[in-house]
């Protein structure tokens, strides 16, 4: 949505566009995995979707943080059909959409404060940064995923971490774009996640392909 909403703006068809997203816990639960009533124990990939929503306000003026750039990502199927490694499904596809805003742009992780992506969780993260070194691509400590960010994990024994469409949009306004408000960070690549299946897909055992795009939020 914001990526729409900025070409929007950038092309004229728009002034001010409201980007809004969330997600409830349990939902992801009764459609695809073993519903809660079962109390089957989950396993150590497996997250905690994120009772949450979020908006973000687009204007073609005012004092930012801005949007400078945006990278469209490709849909990336690597074959995983768990469910509860939705992490794993994803990585690929924001590893890849990384990868092509870095050689797109001419850029390197030197060049932003934080690389945020949406809900990898850790094992998404780990599979995450070792895609990217066999690239040649160090995030090192400027990585950063609102799945791990958003709960404390071993307080709240989320496992892996949150998903789910509210855990992005959640962080994004009530913690990145504060950091880039009060110009305590200046520029950030932030890159939601997403897996593409439905309740049909998974109960065929077909895999889960993984989608991520980018975009440059930045405060001047």
């Amino acid at each position: 949505s914001l990526s729409l909403g900025s070409i929007l703006i950038d092309g004229g068809f728009a002034d001010t566009v409201l980007c809004a997203s969330c997600s409830h816990f349990a939902t992801a639960e009764r459609q695809y995995r073993n519903p809660l009533e079962l109390g089957s124990q989950r396993p150590p990939a497996a997250q905690w979707t994120v009772t949450g929503a979020g908006s973000t306000l687009l204007g073609a003026e005012g004092k930012g943080p801005f949007v400078e750039m945006v990278t469209v990502g490709k849909v990336n199927d690597w074959g995983i059909s768990d469910a509860n490694n939705m992490g794993a499904a994803m990585a690929p596809a924001a590893a890849d959409t990384i990868r092509q805003h870095f050689e797109d742009f001419g850029t390197a992780p030197k060049d932003y404060d934080k690389i945020v992506t949406g809900d990898l969780g850790k094992v998404g993260q780990r599979v995450l940064l070792d895609l990217l070194q066999t690239s040649g691509i160090d995030l090192g400590e400027r990585h950063m995923d609102c799945g791990i960010e958003i709960y404390d994990c071993k307080k709240q024994d989320t496992h892996a971490g949150g998903s789910g469409c509210g855990c992005s949009a959640s962080v994004l306004p009530a913690f990145l774009l504060k950091q880039l408000s009060e110009k305590k960070w200046k520029r950030i690549l932030f890159v939601p996640t997403g897996a593409l299946l439905s309740k049909t897909s998974y109960n065929e055992g077909q895999s889960v392909p993984g989608i991520a795009h980018a975009l440059l939020l930045e405060a001047i």
